[in-house]
């Protein structure tokens, strides 16, 4: 395990503030969320040293766990675009989808949603690996609270959420998995 990270040392801007036409208002979200599924993509971002980069979650779903990062896809939004905005605000890097390996489409089904308790968020996930010089990666703060890069059969020793620890399964069968927020996992 290489440490911690410090987050924002090199980091230019917060990529969060940056804000296209499709995001959906508070109100329209929450019955997006409550009523259909929502599409993202995850992204295992592997460093030189073969570790892979988590943050501890700030925000429900899967608030006080690590989870690698990742976002949703915005209406009328590419996947292209998606991945290279998700790169930039996630990771302060403006990446290309053509230099990740798509790794699968998983399901996550949580009980709790960035609302609350209620309603529970479904997301349709697309997974992607990608390679980066440790050094050029900043992982944002607005979403995790901390980062660490860690050798993928050391996943498990942290509070690493279910659905992230499933990516790194040497033979992970895509399932769908519901999570319940119960200490027994």
């Amino acid at each position: 395990m290489s440490g911690f990270l410090n987050t924002r040392a090199n980091c230019v801007t917060d990529a969060h503030n940056t804000i296209g036409s499709g995001w959906l208002d508070v109100i329209t979200l929450e019955t997006v969320v409550t009523s259909t599924p929502l599409i993202s993509i995850d992204l295992l971002v592997q460093n030189e040293h073969g570790e892979y980069l988590v943050g501890l979650r700030n925000n429900r779903p899967a608030q006080g766990y690590w989870f690698v990062p990742g976002g949703r896809v915005l209406k009328n939004e590419t996947l292209d675009d998606a991945f290279r905005r998700l790169t930039y605000e996630e990771l302060g890097e403006e990446l290309e989808r053509s230099q990740a390996l798509f790794k699968g489409l998983y399901e996550h089904f949580y009980d709790d949603s960035v609302f609350g308790e209620k309603p529970g968020t479904h997301y349709i996930v697309l997974a992607h690996q990608l390679q980066v010089d440790q050094a050029q990666i900043c992982l944002s703060e607005q979403q995790h609270s901390q980062s660490q890069w860690i050798a993928p059969e050391a996943i498990g020793a942290l509070n690493t959420h279910r659905f992230t620890r499933d990516y790194f399964e040497p033979h992970h069968v895509r399932r769908t998995l519901r999570y319940h927020p119960t200490p027994d996992y």
